[in-house]
């Protein structure tokens, strides 16, 4: 049983109109990149594997996480983490609130919630910033506590939707460099949509086009 993800003649259609079309295998801690112009079926394929496509669409193939056939699972049953282009904090909450939000429910006491999100701001070099309001952050904050809640959640892969395009140059190579090496740390298959040429060469792992 792999380990990784496997897209197996994944299939995804409206009407007469095939938009998405990948067979790949992706190992734990590699980033498979999927480059396309707009409407080439980038976001169709994230929505696929995290299981919010629209009924209309209709979908043939395989998606296996871990030798788990999750094609048709729900999204919570999934196990994918999922960055877009806007961090998307919760303004009401507090950034240990933000990040409380991803934990599993069944982790308990409050000492041991508290713990694991004083664990992971320290991760991303953020001590101390629990009672923050996420509104005074920086982009760059902003994305790491973003990164912080996502990896909370303990997903088995990670999905990213041009996480980095709304970052300045130097911020969006010092985010993309962390993000990838969390996910080489933690073993985690990673499926990146991008545009942009530098996001897939520091990637380092093979390029597809939605619809080979």
């Amino acid at each position: 049983m792999k380990n990784g993800v496997q897209l197996i003649d994944l299939d995804v259609s409206l009407g007469q109109r095939r938009i998405v079309r990948v067979t790949a295998d992706i190992p734990p801690g590699q980033v498979l990149t999927v480059m396309g112009p707009s409407g080439s079926g980038k976001s169709t394929l994230l929505a696929a594997l995290t299981g919010t496509l629209d009924p209309a669409f209709r979908v043939t193939g395989q998606i296996l996480l871990k030798g788990r056939d999750i094609t048709r699972q729900p999204t919570q049953l999934r196990r994918i983490g999922l960055l877009f282009q806007d961090d998307l904090l919760f303004p009401h909450l507090t950034v240990a609130g933000n990040l409380a939000f991803a934990l599993p429910p069944d982790i308990r006491p409050r000492a041991a919630r508290e713990q694991l999100i004083a664990a992971a701001l320290t991760d991303m070099d953020l001590s101390g910033y629990g009672p923050r309001d996420p509104t005074t952050l920086s982009g760059g904050q902003r994305a790491r506590v973003a990164l912080a809640r996502c990896l909370l959640s303990n997903p088995q892969a990670l999905a990213l939707d041009e996480p980095f395009s709304r970052l300045d140059a130097s911020l969006r190579a010092q985010i993309r460099t962390l993000v990838f090496s969390h996910a080489r740390i933690r073993a985690l298959p990673v499926i990146l949509v991008t545009h942009d040429p530098e996001d897939a060469a520091a990637a380092g792992g093979p390029v597809v086009s939605p619809n080979n």
